[in-house]
């Protein structure tokens, strides 16, 4: 299990007055597991080490974060589907294995109905990134220079099926262009080598890939969202960019799961937590700081929220006619 970081177990002192203040029925007896399907670095990362000391100093007890990644986040979100349904463990999903692993893969050992969700952390647009080395400074330059050499640029992803992934794949058919996907386990592994060279360019998550941008390790192309951003204003929305481009729009989303089992109360109580952490002025600042936009909802709004992604990306899966198996 890793170990705390030293910011979380400062705040333990502090926690007896703050549990007082707990909400719902529903306590923890014993320390909270956040499971993060992916690498440290994205994110999915990002909003747990976030998360993990509020709700250590809320509830007075241990919260730790550990990162299981692997297929695309099938790994760390199975773990949690068979994880003892009492709110001590949680899953810090996403769009890839809760809404398009769904329909992409034919084998995922868990269905939409084996998780409940409690609310959302944060969503925001990818960003088309590429290395310096890219001749291309426009959307149009690089799809000029992806038909050029078809088959010969590679682009990363954090994974099979996860957003940055089916969005790489979406623009590559909506151009008309060919490229080689190379997954990672997990954005910040796929930014480095994006930095070092050795993949082309990649759809990254903005809240993790604008300190890349910032720093000028990367060149910001576009972002996926049908608007620009705010932390971005001179980039383009992607479908500005170009016709064959005009219904492209893509929100990566993340946020807190259950295993399905879950009592009511243990969901409620969890919900009430996060919804006072969202209106802390540090969440506010990160995720304006990272171009994100809050997304707490109701167990109903963020339950209903959820199902629509699945069943939009199920609908794009299908038209495309793309299936795989969890590898």
């Amino acid at each position: 299990m890793p170990r705390l970081t030293r910011r979380a177990a400062l705040v333990l002192p502090l926690a007896a007055p703050f549990a007082a203040r707990a909400q719902g029925g529903w306590r923890p007896t014993q320390a909270i597991r956040i499971i993060v399907p992916a690498a440290p670095g994205g994110t999915a990362d990002i909003s747990a080490r976030l998360l993990a000391p509020f709700l250590q100093q809320h509830y007075g007890q241990n919260c730790v974060v550990e990162n299981r990644s692997g297929a695309g986040g099938v790994i760390g979100t199975a773990e949690v589907v068979r994880a003892t349904p009492d709110g001590h463990t949680l899953l810090l999903g996403n769009i890839g294995p809760q809404a398009i692993g769904l329909s992409l893969f034919r084998n995922l050992p868990y269905r939409q109905q084996d998780l409940l969700p409690v609310c959302g952390t944060v969503r925001g647009p990818n960003v088309l990134v590429v290395h310096p080395s890219v001749p291309a400074n426009s959307v149009p330059e690089l799809v000029a220079h992806l038909k050029a050499n078809p088959g010969k640029l590679s682009y990363g992803s954090p994974g099979v099926g996860q957003s940055p992934h089916l969005t790489g794949v979406w623009f590559n058919q909506a151009t008309g262009t060919e490229a080689i996907h190379v997954p990672f386990r997990g954005a910040g592994p796929a930014a480095m080598e994006l930095v070092a060279g050795n993949i082309q360019y990649m759809w990254d998550n903005l809240t993790s890939g604008i300190t890349q941008i910032r720093a000028g390790r990367v060149r910001a192309l576009a972002v996926s969202s049908a608007d620009r951003n705010h932390q971005l204003p001179d980039i383009p929305a992607a479908r500005e960019t170009m016709p064959e481009l005009a219904r492209f729009d893509v929100n990566t989303w993340f946020g807190i799961f259950l295993p399905a089992a879950a009592p009511r109360p243990v969901a409620e109580s969890l919900n009430a937590a996060m919804k006072a952490w969202h209106e802390t002025d540090e969440v506010k600042a990160r995720w304006r700081e990272m171009g994100g936009v809050s997304l707490y909802g109701t167990l109903e709004q963020y339950a209903a929220f959820v199902t629509a992604e699945v069943e939009k990306w199920g609908a794009v899966i299908r038209k495309e006619g793309l299936q795989l198996e969890v590898g």
